[in-house]
């Protein structure tokens, strides 16, 4: 188990490319902490979203399209 403690991006990317098993540079993703749970870590990569647990563990997260109201 991999146990991330600061949103340091090369240890993300890495974590990242090994779960995707494809090298995923840290320049080409944007890392925030995740307002909804205490450390914890959204990651956006590519048109890809994704989740980084305090435990290490990795999720693809669903983007909701949003509707628009039409008038």
């Amino acid at each position: 188990m991999d146990i991330v403690l600061a949103a340091e991006k090369p240890a993300i990317a890495e974590l990242l490319s090994d779960h995707l098993d494809c090298a995923v540079a840290a320049e080409d993703i944007n890392v925030r902490p995740n307002p909804n749970e205490t450390g914890s870590f959204l990651i956006h990569w590519r048109l890809n979203r994704y989740l980084l647990s305090p435990d290490g563990r990795l999720a693809l997260r669903a983007i909701r399209a949003e509707s628009h109201p039409t008038t």
